[in-house]
């Protein structure tokens, strides 16, 4: 059950802290052989993965065809056996995003990959999301397990609404302990340092164009849960 927990954690933490991956999609052109491809992706609030994609894009035609998809998130060791690295792949269906949610997820991807707005300026781009269906964990030799499927197909908190107010109350009134955070944490100092984002796992700070993600103990499913664990950090790292 401990290593259970354990491999969940480790899990959340490769996905919120990355954002890149290999999508697989099945090959509408060759008969259905599994297509790999590199793209960058982003998280919702809870552990949904949006993806933004051009429709000349093999796997954008692919996902068209058939919406059967996996991202494999992986991190590689700098040293040592490459096998040993940890990896996640995550199974579902890759949608493209209603107009009812587009300004909401277009507002999140490009604070987190500004550098693709500029595709926004291409007619054929367009976002995906999809929600996980099946997780496949390995951390390194030993380190394996398929993890629940329902702790990943949790839908957004009730907080969702106020992420934008939260933020703004955290840099405005408690940027002592959004610095205190990030030095905790990632052991970087930095006062201009900015929250910019939060989900049910944990939240992001910005410094010097680089974005830092900060894990919680546990899913913060309501408003209350998710000012107590903020609370809770500000007291951890309190000088």
């Amino acid at each position: 059950m401990l290593n259970k927990i354990k491999y969940e954690n480790d899990a959340i933490s490769l996905l919120r802290g990355s954002n890149m991956a290999i999508l697989s999609t099945l090959s509408k052109k060759f008969e259905e052989f599994p297509f790999g491809s590199f793209i960058t992706y982003i998280t919702d609030q809870n552990r949904s993965v949006y993806i933004y994609a051009s429709d000349l894009a093999e796997h954008t035609k692919n996902i068209h065809n058939n919406s059967k998809s996996c991202i494999t998130i992986f991190n590689t060791n700098k040293d040592g056996d490459k096998q040993n690295s940890s990896r996640l792949s995550i199974m579902g269906h890759f949608q493209k995003v209603e107009s009812n949610d587009l300004n909401k997820c277009e507002e999140r991807f490009f604070k987190f990959l500004p550098e693709s707005k500029k595709y926004s300026q291409t007619h054929d781009f367009n976002f995906y999301k999809m929600k996980p269906s099946k997780i496949r964990w390995i951390g390194g030799f030993g380190e394996i397990a398929w993890l629940n499927d329902k702790n990943w197909q949790i839908s957004n908190p009730d907080w969702s609404e106020e992420e934008g107010s939260m933020i703004n109350h955290m840099n405005e009134d408690h940027n002592d302990v959004v610095v205190s955070c990030l030095k905790g944490f990632h052991d970087i100092d930095d006062e201009a340092c900015s929250m910019i984002g939060i989900n049910i796992d944990g939240y992001y700070i910005k410094s010097n164009k680089v974005i830092y993600y900060i894990p919680f103990e546990k899913p913060c499913l309501n408003s209350k849960e998710i000012r107590a664990a903020l609370v809770d950090h500000a007291n951890l790292f309190k000088s």
